[in-house]
């Protein structure tokens, strides 16, 4: 009772004179031996001997797994080999530096194994493993003895029998005591569990042995390597005894000792326990806090949803595509300009970060070549990986192989290609499209080094002296000229297959012809909306969304660089709209190509930011209530009047119902010819002339006393029976003027007694857009434009014209991805409105409108 009462004075009392014994020992050798000595010793082995040693170290410190193997089969749960080989790598090259097994290996083989037992069952399973830890050192002890006494082998160190007998002893007590134990503590622990525990101490030990013996052997120190085993021996158990994590210390000053006794000298002992450490415990253990810290990063990321990998995933994203153009851009002015660049400080200051090639052609053929695959890593295309690698590790193999290159450079060049392998997942997409910003900054660069190339070519060899041009601008020779030309032609075909390489394959949605008979169908079924008679214009794509191989919801969209102009809202089955948009944006983005949405309401604006997109007022669409709808009062005397001189002069409006005969058609025709005139038609948004449109819904026309058509309107059917609306407005020269408002009148009236409540007039465009002073600085923009605009396009008249018959106003936005230029956005937008790449300009005025603001003036001025 009073040993034990006193227990931790007399541990506390041991390890403390270890410790004053170990001090004082290592401080002898620090002062015998000099750092110059250690270096010399080390400086005498190979690369391949350091390589051999490198390996052997890792291969020493594996079987230290089968105590892992072993623990969880005391643990519930299933985990896999590569998960238990990762954890057992981090807890025991942990423990071997810091300790052997004790509370930091619990710790981490609680943390690994918690997720399927409890922290009780794991330390349980640990104290198991814990007694069988020693049992190869003991076992050990006993072949120490055996060479010592039975053979003779490393005489001088007999008389450390008495710690290689201490030692011994372990291992026979731990048998008898497991074997004769009948405690439920070691009802699990069977023969075979134990045997194995057995041999993979023995081998851990063993295996640890056999390294520190191939390392003197790699010395080549002229000794019986035999010898030194009970040596090694004698001085683990030494360090066991000391409690020093990993036997630091202690451990070493046994072996420089007994290293002693057989003729080997201090700084060589030292050199060879160096390498010891450096081989068995350090470099193990980097890989082990690599492991660790990738486990824990993965918990972490777990636990916030992927955003960290995400994050850095992103971050060496953007810097291999930043490095690849900093370093085309570097090359480019190297291989044109040198003399100018090379007088440059900031140029100076960055040359150690680029890549080096031999001559002027090759330096601007792989600037060109970083500049056209940094486009395709910068829009995540699959495609660009493999090329980019092989040009990367060219391009660094080259720079590395020039003597005396900057020794930063290698450790940047490493970091570039380990940021591209592991930000190989953000390479996902399948198809590559220039943006119109894209070429705009690859071209001027390529079109301004050709440009400047050329002028600096002709200015040097032109026979005309340019004094407002410094000498260090002129080119060495004609030679140097026409290469570097050469070199640029060849790097033109280079980006030309480059773009080819990364556009190629096309997807099959993109391409799909058009089923005008699936289009009505999906309308048949879940309705239509105000643009799904565009479809019929033929000049869009269709994509369709299915659900267990039916056809759900149709978009219209046309592709303009990497844009897809989607027109209005989604067609067809509403409820099915937001796993639509999802798979919608998946495909596009896989494509490598961005929506946009144009003329959508309120409610799909609001989606579509939620899902990234930013959004712009583009105009109001005008609604007329049919139930409410008369020309009674004294706002509608006008038309009125109108109306019944129309009647008396007997004008009549009728329908005609598709197809259209040949005779109506060609009558048809002629009205809009002699509306068109010389102008040429718009598309997209709205419809033009073509039989096969016309011949999809009826034609409202209307004709004068003698039966001759003078104008016309086709109607717009959405499917729903609710709402209606008309396309083309087209009059013959001859009308008289105001035909258009008897038409709508008429058209109003018929409808409404047809059972449509509602009729869609369509787009104000920018009416009431920007109208506030804290509007986006975009939308108060065009609203200058609506102000000023009228002599390009009449908005403020088609708005009143419209108002005289709406009865509400519908809002309708422009919605386009975040960070997208709106400039080229609405630029891709005109052109697809305006269709005909060839011909007149497109009239951005309907003639029947410019008739109708005549009228207007005309009235004005009389009354």
């Amino acid at each position: 009772m009073r040993i034990q009462k006193h227990m931790t004075l007399i541990k506390g009392l041991f390890m403390f004179s270890v410790l004053l014994f170990i001090i004082r020992e290592v401080g002898r050798v620090a002062h015998e031996v000099s750092g110059q000595q250690v270096r010399t010793v080390l400086a005498s082995l190979s690369w391949g001997t350091l390589g051999m040693l490198l390996v052997g170290g890792f291969v020493a410190v594996l079987p230290m797994m089968i105590y892992d193997f072993t623990i969880v089969e005391f643990l519930p749960g299933k985990f896999s080999r590569g998960y238990i080989m990762r954890s057992g790598w981090v807890t025991n090259t942990f423990t071997n530096l810091m300790g052997m097994g004790g509370l930091l290996g619990a710790s981490l083989r609680a943390n690994f194994y918690a997720r399927s037992a409890t922290k009780k069952q794991v330390v349980y399973a640990i104290s198991k493993i814990a007694l069988f830890l020693l049992a190869g050192l003991s076992l050990s002890c006993w072949v120490a003895l055996l060479l010592l006494f039975g053979f003779d082998i490393g005489q001088p160190y007999q008389g450390y029998w008495v710690w290689l007998l201490g030692g011994g002893l372990y291992f026979p007590g731990l048998f008898l005591f497991t074997r004769l134990n009948d405690s439920a503590f070691f009802k699990d622990l069977t023969w075979k569990r134990e045997a194995r525990l057995i041999v993979g101490s023995s081998l851990e030990w063993g295996g640890c042995a056999l390294f520190f013996l191939l390392i003197g052997w790699a010395l080549r120190l002229p000794l019986n390597l035999a010898a030194v085993f009970p040596m090694f021996v004698v001085a683990s158990v030494a360090g066991v005894v000391s409690m020093i994590p990993g036997g630091l210390g202690s451990f070493d000053v046994f072996m420089i000792l007994g290293l002693g006794m057989l003729g080997v000298s201090r700084a060589d002992a030292a050199g060879w326990l160096l390498l010891y450490r450096l081989f068995y415990y350090l470099f193990p253990f980097g890989v082990g806090v690599g492991l660790f810290c990738h486990d824990a990063g993965r918990r972490l990321n777990h636990f916030l949803n992927g955003l960290p990998v995400a994050a850095l995933r992103r971050g060496a994203h953007l810097f291999v595509t930043t490095f690849m153009y900093f370093s085309g851009v570097m090359m480019l002015l190297y291989a044109t300009i040198p003399d100018v660049v090379l007088t440059n400080h900031l140029y100076i200051r960055l040359v150690p970060y680029m890549f080096y090639f031999l001559d002027q052609v090759s330096n601007i053929i792989v600037a060109f070549l970083l500049i056209g695959l940094a486009r395709g890593i910068g829009a995540r295309v699959k495609r660009a990986f493999w090329p980019t690698l092989v040009v990367l590790a060219i391009a660094i193999g080259n720079t590395l192989w020039r003597e005396n290159f900057p020794g930063g450079l290698a450790v940047l060049l490493g970091v570039v290609l380990a940021c591209l392998l592991f930000a190989r997942p953000e390479l996902y997409r399948e198809g590559f499209h220039y943006s119109w910003g894209g070429l705009l900054i690859d071209g001027s660069i390529y079109v301004g080094t050709f440009l400047l190339y050329t002028v600096l070519g002709l200015s040097t060899f032109g026979g005309h002296h340019r004094p407002w041009l410094p000498q260090s601008w002129l080119l060495p020779s004609t030679q140097v000229w026409l290469n570097g030309l050469g070199g640029l032609l060849v790097a033109l075909l280079i980006l030309v297959g480059i773009y080819r390489y990364l556009a190629h394959p096309h997807q099959d949605w993109l391409q799909q012809p058009f089923d005008a008979e699936r289009v009505r169908a999906l309308i048949r079924t879940f309705g239509g909306n105000e643009v799904s008679h565009l479809a019929f214009l033929r000049d869009k794509r269709l994509y369709f969304y299915q659900e267990a191989g039916a056809d759900q919801l149709l978009l219209l969209f046309q592709q303009r660089a990497d844009k897809l102009l989607v027109m209005g809202e989604p067609i067809g089955n509403q409820e099915k709209l937001a796993p639509a948009l999802k798979q919608f944006m998946q495909d596009a983005d896989l494509a490598g190509l961005r929506p946009v949405f144009y003329e959508i309401s309120e409610a799909l604006t609001l989606r579509l930011h939620e899902m990234g997109f930013d959004f712009i007022k583009v105009g109001e669409e005008g609604h007329v209530n049919l139930t409410q709808f008369n020309l009674a009062g004294r706002a509608h005397k006008g038309e009125r009047a109108l109306i019944n001189k129309f009647r008396r002069e007997g004008y009549t409006c009728e329908i005609q119902q598709p197809p259209l005969s040949d005779q109506d058609f060609a009558a048809l025709q002629a009205i809009s010819d002699s509306w068109l005139g010389d102008q040429t038609e718009k598309g997209f948004s709205m419809g033009f002339f073509d039989r096969h449109y016309l011949d999809e819904a009826p034609i409202a026309v209307m004709k004068d006393a003698a039966g001759r058509v003078v104008a016309f309107a086709n109607l717009m059917p959405t499917g729903d029976r609710k709402m209606t609306s008309i396309d083309l407005m087209r009059e013959d020269h001859a009308a008289p003027s105001g035909i258009m408002d008897g038409l709508f009148v008429y058209l109003f009236e018929l409808c409404r007694d047809q059972g449509y409540t509602g009729f869609n007039l369509g787009m104000a465009p920018l009416a009431n857009v920007g109208v506030s002073h804290f509007s986006f600085i975009e939308e108060r923009a065009a609203h200058l434009i609506y102000q000023y605009g009228s002599s390009v396009y009449s908005f403020q008249g088609l708005r009143a014209y419209k108002e005289k018959y709406v009865t509400t106003w519908q809002p309708k936005y422009l919605a386009y991805r975040r960070r997208a230029s709106l400039i080229f956005t609405m630029l891709q937008l005109m052109l697809v409105i305006n269709r005909p790449a060839k011909g007149p300009k497109t009239r951005l005025v309907p003639r029947w409108l410019d008739r109708w603001l005549a009228d207007e003036i005309n009235w004005q001025n009389h009354h």
